[in-house]
C-alpha cells in the first residue's frame, strides 16, 4: 500500500454521496431510500439502508442499523469519536439512538418537516436536560436526498396505480 492510499483524506460530500448510495439500494428494494454510513477516523465503518419490508421490523432504519455495525466496529456503544452521514433528518426513534450511544456528530441531507427530530420538527438531538447532546449539521447535498425521495414516492404512486410493486430479497445482493 501506497502512502497516498493510508493517508486519504474524504470530504463530508463524498461520505454523504456513500450514503445516497446506500439510499439507491433501499429504493431498489422497495424501501423508503434512506441510507447511512458512519465514519470513525475519517475511514467508513458501516454502511447500512432502511430494512423495513425485508426485514419486517419497523427499527430497521438505515441510522439503526448503521449505528449497531459501528458499535460492533469500535468495540463499545459509545461512539463519541464517529460521525453518522445519513440522506434523511432522522426520526425520533434513531435520533435517540443516537443520543444514548454519544454519537459525536450527526451530518443529514435533506430535513423532514413532520417526523424530523434533529430540529425539525423535535430537536432530540439538543434536548435540554439530555445527558449527551449531538453536534449536528444539516443539508449537506440536500437536494440530491429530496431527489431520491420524491422520485421514489412518485414511483410508488404510479405502480400503486398499475398494481405493479418493486421489491428484492437477499439473494438479489449476495
Amino acid at each position: 500500500m501506497n502512502k497516498t492510499t493510508c493517508n486519504t483524506f474524504h470530504t463530508p460530500e463524498y461520505f454523504m454521496r456513500q450514503a445516497l448510495r446506500q439510499a439507491q439500494e433501499a429504493a431498489l428494494c422497495g424501501e423508503v431510500p434512506v441510507g447511512a454510513v458512519v465514519v470513525w477516523k475519517n475511514k467508513i465503518i458501516a454502511r447500512a439502508y432502511n430494512q423495513v419490508e425485508g426485514l419486517k421490523d419497523g427499527t430497521a432504519h438505515a441510522e439503526m442499523i448503521a449505528l449497531t455495525q459501528a458499535s460492533a466496529v469500535v468495540g463499545d456503544w459509545r461512539l463519541h469519536e464517529c460521525c453518522l452521514y445519513v440522506s434523511k433528518e432522522p426520526c425520533a426513534m434513531c435520533a435517540g439512538a443516537m443520543v444514548n450511544c454519544r454519537l459525536g456528530k450527526l451530518v443529514f441531507g435533506c430535513s423532514d418537516p413532520r417526523m424530523g427530530a434533529a430540529g425539525s420538527a423535535l430537536n432530540i438531538t439538543s434536548f435540554t436536560g439530555m445527558l449527551h447532546r449531538v453536534e449536528v449539521e444539516s443539508g449537506l447535498l440536500a437536494q440530491e436526498c429530496a431527489d431520491i425521495l420524491q422520485d421514489f414516492f412518485r414511483q410508488r404512486r404510479q405502480e400503486s396505480q398499475s398494481g405493479n410493486k418493486s421489491t428484492c430479497t437477499e439473494e438479489d445482493h449476495v
